[in-house]
């Protein structure tokens, strides 16, 4: 008998291209350059805030106890404001499930892991504390077990994986929006 694959496995394959795509576009932020750097938060900015928006109006203590450690967005808003850059307002963005508001969280985690790799390219003397937020290895192992927990049937694994997708679009078209290069559809 072999063993079911993990709901982050299934996430991870079904969302490969729309993370790929992100990461391409991210990729052509010049994060050494203030104004560089400033256009990258404010990409990350407007699909940080809408999806931790979502969650938090989702309410999600039952899934995630710790959700509200893990919002970014104060973070976000004070290296904007230190840059004197507007936070952008959320956009409507619904979260009607638990498997939904996995699919978004997935998406939100895996970004601090990224934004570890980056923030290695921010100089010391720009605000950082967004992309400095390390990931904690425990939390992310907690993340991994509750997608276990509760992304068990099919249907559940589909929702999570469309709501995931739903977030790395946000992401794609706010990094076209403020990129200075070309995206590839």
């Amino acid at each position: 008998m072999t063993k079911a694959a993990s709901a982050r496995s299934l996430l991870r394959t079904a969302t490969a291209s729309a993370h790929a795509r992100v990461d391409d576009a991210f990729g052509g932020f010049d994060l050494d350059d203030r104004d560089g750097y400033r256009s990258f938060l404010m990409a990350q900015a407007g699909p940080l805030l809408t999806a931790e928006a979502a969650i938090d109006a989702f309410a999600p203590a039952a899934l995630l106890t710790d959700w509200p450690e893990r919002s970014r967005a104060a973070l976000i808003r004070a290296d904007l404001a230190d840059l004197d850059a507007p936070a952008p307002k959320p956009e409507p963005f619904d979260v009607r499930s638990d498997a939904a508001a996995l699919g978004v969280i997935y998406v939100l985690e895996g970004s601090r892991l990224g934004g570890a790799m980056l923030a290695r390219n921010v100089p010391m003397d720009l605000p950082a504390r967004f992309i400095r937020c390390a990931p904690e290895p425990k939390r992310w192992q907690e993340l991994i077990k509750v997608l276990d927990r509760h992304l068990v049937t099919p249907d559940q694994h589909a929702v999570a994986a469309d709501a995931a997708r739903a977030v790395f679009d946000l992401f794609w078209r706010s990094a076209r929006q403020h990129g200075r290069m070309f995206v590839v559809e």
